[in-house]
């Protein structure tokens, strides 16, 4: 990528995004997510900022994943992926990790994430989903969103936000790689960037996949 592929357009339109803390990104990722549609923007807002809460105040716990590297993220939209077979898996995409490191010198971002970080980033987001995926931490962040789906004389149960784990996983990662701003703020300008150039199939990068 070079300054000429940030054409005016989409330099307006990252410097919108900027404007947005951090919550607010939650809330649009949350917005976007299936399952979602109708809701109370306050309900997603409190959701967003719970999960923020959340995923920051995890203490950091190495991931026992395996991690590899491989190119063709670009391609895939994808900068990170996890899967837990046949043994869990943390794989980065390295040009989708270069892209965002060029485009992070471009914007004057590198107060925020400095170098190396999202690399760093990437595989706190992944130890979290790791935790969400195998450990207790999946039902503490179901009781802090408080998402009731059934009651029955003592005993309540929780439903699933999809979305959240998402949110947490990016509160934990500027949290604990000591990131001025989200991950997500970074992803979105990500996105505005890799749009498709005079008919070019580039798609737009999103975070992390997810494969069970």
């Amino acid at each position: 990528m070079t300054a000429a592929l940030l054409d005016r357009a989409a330099r307006t339109a990252i410097s919108a995004l900027e404007a947005d803390d951090d919550v607010e990104f939650g809330v649009r990722l949350l917005a976007n997510t299936p399952t979602h549609e109708g809701r109370d923007p306050e309900l997603l807002r409190h959701w967003a900022r719970t999960a923020d809460a959340f995923g920051a105040a995890l203490p950091p716990v190495a991931s026992t994943a395996r991690v590899v590297e491989s190119d063709g993220g670009l391609a895939r939209g994808l900068l990170a992926r996890y899967t837990s077979r046949p043994v869990p898996t943390v794989e980065l995409f390295t040009d989708t990790l270069a892209l965002a490191e060029e485009l992070i010198d471009l914007l004057g971002w590198r107060h925020w994430y400095p170098a190396g970080s999202v690399r760093t980033a990437a595989i706190a987001h992944e130890a979290v989903h790791e935790r969400l995926h195998h450990g207790p931490a999946k039902k503490s962040l179901k009781r802090a969103l408080d998402h009731v789906v059934l009651r029955a004389g003592r005993h309540t149960l929780y439903g699933h936000v999809a979305g959240a784990d998402e949110i947490a996983a990016h509160a934990h990662a500027r949290t604990v790689c000591g990131l001025g701003r989200s991950p997500l703020l970074l992803t979105a300008a990500l996105a505005t960037a890799a749009e498709p150039q005079h008919g070019s199939a580039t798609r737009s990068p999103h975070p992390h996949g997810r494969e069970k």
